[in-house]
């Protein structure tokens, strides 16, 4: 029999498949779509300690074997989260990462402890909790915080080293694939405490509208994402995951089976599907069984046997 149960950061999945930040909400617009608990986790929308209204103009652009984003963090803010959503989430059962950004160090250090002291109070209460941060560092669409914090090792170490030290909740730091030097910056992310890494988060890149003589998008830049990027995501992976012992989640253009096996080939511990939610909304609902199917004509009875094998 093959089994896709795995472990994140010491937390059991039922299945490698996690939905990227961004691209799951908090999980209701999928929920009357298919049963969530196929999915291993969901990661939240990216949360900031204050709400954020986002970005204005153009926020979604399709590109060939892609898309462009350029939301600016728009969310609800982390208090309203832990009211109104977290239980919520928390009931459909895979487990539960939370997306957190912010603009400066306090920021960050703040939230995380607002987290962790919520997470403690369910937890004492008996009742589920979020299972894991996922640190985001390396948003592209805001000019404050995440760009400038996701591209030197030094700067991104204060805000590592800062929410390791305000939480004891499992830490995973989501990597920029713009960061000067990626496997220096994994290997800090471990130093300091991390208990894994999921990478690579949008492309910086750029639309032109012919007609307007202008960028399509009102911060001209803009988080490229979708199959178009898989190599290059795959790239990295392959070259973090065998630069630290920390587990590696891989992000990037996974738009099947396949791709999914290739991650884990590579080195990864477990997945993240993104723009593949919008290409088939019920992606998250049939994605597992096609791995099961796709690994019995390969011969593959497990994940270990073929995890880093590239």
């Amino acid at each position: 029999m093959i089994s896709l149960a795995c472990e994140l950061a010491g937390v059991p999945l039922s299945n490698p498949i996690l939905t990227a930040s961004g691209t799951f909400g908090f999980g209701k617009p999928y929920a009357p779509l298919y049963p969530l608990d196929k999915l291993g986790g969901i990661v939240t929308k990216g949360l900031t300690l204050h709400p954020r209204a986002g970005n204005a103009g153009t926020r979604i652009y399709e590109t060939p074997s892609g898309l462009m984003n350029s939301i600016g963090l728009e969310n609800p803010g982390l208090p309203a989260f832990l009211d109104r959503e977290l239980e919520v989430m928390t009931s459909y059962g895979p487990a539960v990462i939370v997306n957190l950004g912010g603009g400066t160090v306090g920021e960050y250090k703040e939230g995380a402890e607002l987290l962790t002291d919520v997470c403690r109070g369910l937890r004492d209460a008996g009742k589920r909790a979020a299972d894991l941060i996922e640190l985001n560092i390396s948003c592209p669409n805001v000019k404050e915080g995440g760009l400038q914090f996701g591209l030197e090792t030094g700067q991104a170490l204060e805000v590592v080293r800062a929410v390791r030290r305000a939480t004891d909740l499992p830490l995973l730091v989501k990597l920029s694939p713009g960061a000067r030097d990626l496997t220096e910056m994994a290997r800090m992310c471990e130093a300091e405490g991390a208990d894994g890494l999921s990478l690579v988060n949008t492309f910086q890149a750029m639309a032109i509208d012919i007609r307007k003589r202008r960028s399509v998008f009102d911060r001209v830049y803009a988080g490229l994402s979708g199959p178009a990027v898989k190599p290059i995501a795959l790239r990295m992976v392959h070259q973090v995951a065998r630069a630290v012992s920390v587990p590696v989640v891989g992000i990037g253009g996974i738009s099947g089976a396949a791709d999914v096996l290739e991650f884990i080939m590579a080195g990864a511990a477990a997945v993240q599907i993104g723009t593949y939610n919008f290409m088939n909304l019920r992606a998250g609902g049939t994605l597992a069984n096609e791995l099961l199917k796709l690994m019995a004509r390969e011969g593959i009875r497990s994940l270990e046997e073929i995890r880093g094998i590239v």
